[in-house]
């Protein structure tokens, strides 16, 4: 097994950059020299050890040794708090600052931020969740009397599929609001103290995008209950994340910073968590209205006048489909479409991609027969006994 280095790296860095900042002030060039190029090896070193900073360090590597060059060569003003101008360039002399870590963490985060050009029409179905969701933002962002609170945090919560992720990329792309989508493996770090620093950078760089909307899949990977055996930085990371949630931050302005979380499991969540949001949105399986809705949508630009959407949807609601299902069935019936009227399709492979382009496809009206094949492809996981454990947990809990 490897051996992890990164943290006596990082302290090699750190007591590298105090005698680079004290030879700088004592004006020994050759000193600040060297150990501008310690720090700069030492953080190529580090890149090694994170993946998902490595690009940052390598930058701020390039930058050690650039500053290394302007001390040989005397640009580095020494004792100066002037900026010396360097061929249209302006830096920072004699009280050089790193922002160092914080800045990595920002950077990070900055990268988890996603354009979402989805509008609540886009959603068959789930008309009262998307009410309440609405309502709730609408809220967030009028003009209000003080007594009037907002929620800050949404929990959806349903059986996987059902389209808690889509509801979410609804509410940034309805807001126009920056949207951050977090799944459990962008925060989780094998690095003591890391998640709960990437959390904090999280919710500090939302603040300054506002309004943002902060999407956490799978929080339960993140927040299950607190045992005895929960590793301290277990416990440090969802002390932070509590804090954010809590909003102390942002009371008292304008700043809107909304947390939509979805999770499969409601029941493994953490207590205070779950205090946390208020508001909990049971997201269920559509209804017959609501899978006709999703058909419509997953076979827009192609004929479904030959389609009985009733009869589909009928046994759609009876096999107890998702959302996700409904899509995956209209794909498979469309493709047993496209098979069917395209006999040698595998066969134009062969061809350049310019030639491929200048073709298209031959279709025909979809027919019940082209749903009749899907259905005996697409299989529902749910058992009855786990649909009536959500139905259970959102009578006691939802809200």
């Amino acid at each position: 097994m490897p051996v992890d280095l990164s943290g006596p790296l990082m302290a090699a860095f750190k007591k590298a950059k105090r005698e680079f900042e004290e030879a700088v002030k004592k004006g020994n060039n050759e000193v600040a020299k060297k150990k501008a190029l310690e720090c700069a090896r030492i953080l190529r070193q580090l890149a090694n050890y994170d993946e998902f900073s490595r690009e940052s360090y390598l930058r701020k590597a390039k930058k050690w040794e650039a500053i290394a060059r302007d001390v040989e060569a005397g640009r580095y003003g020494i004792k100066r708090n002037k900026p010396i101008k360097e061929g249209g360039n302006q830096r920072r002399s004699g009280n050089f600052e790193e922002n160092g870590e914080d800045d990595v963490f920002k950077q990070y985060v900055e990268g988890l931020i996603a354009r979402s050009n989805v509008k609540w029409n886009d959603i068959g179905g789930l008309e009262e969740v998307k009410r309440l969701m609405m309502e709730t933002i609408v809220i967030s962002a009028l003009q209000k009397p003080q007594s009037v609170q907002p929620w800050k945090g949404i929990l959806l919560f349903g059986p996987p599929g059902t389209g808690k992720t889509l509801l979410a990329s609804a509410a940034a792309g309805s807001l126009n609001a920056t949207f951050f989508s977090v799944k459990a493996s962008n925060v989780l770090s094998k690095y003591f103290g890391e998640s709960a620093k990437i959390i904090s950078a999280l919710y500090e760089v939302a603040r300054e995008k506002a309004p943002s909307i902060v999407f956490m899949d799978e929080i339960d990977a993140l927040t299950t209950k607190r045992s005895g055996d929960q590793s301290e930085a277990s416990r440090r990371m969802l002390s932070t994340l509590l804090t954010e949630l809590d909003g102390f931050q942002d009371k008292g302005n304008d700043v809107l910073v909304l947390t939509l979380a979805a999770t499969n499991t409601p029941w493994d969540l953490d207590e205070a968590v779950l205090s946390r949001f208020p508001r909990r949105i049971y997201v269920p399986l559509p209804d017959q209205k609501a899978t006709k809705e999703i058909i419509k949508i997953n076979t827009r630009g192609l004929d479904t006048s030959r389609l009985d959407l009733d009869a589909i949807a009928e046994e759609s609601v009876r096999r107890r489909y998702s959302g996700r299902d409904i899509k995956n069935l209209c794909q498979e019936a469309i493709w047993n479409m496209i098979r069917e009227e395209n006999r040698d399709l595998h066969k134009l492979a062969e061809l350049p991609f310019h030639e491929l382009k200048k073709r298209s496809l031959r279709t025909r009206p979809l027919e019940m027969r082209d749903f009749e094949e899907a259905f005996k492809k697409i299989k529902s996981p749910l058992t009855r006994k786990e649909v009536e454990r959500y139905e259970k947990w959102a009578e006691e809990f939802g809200g």
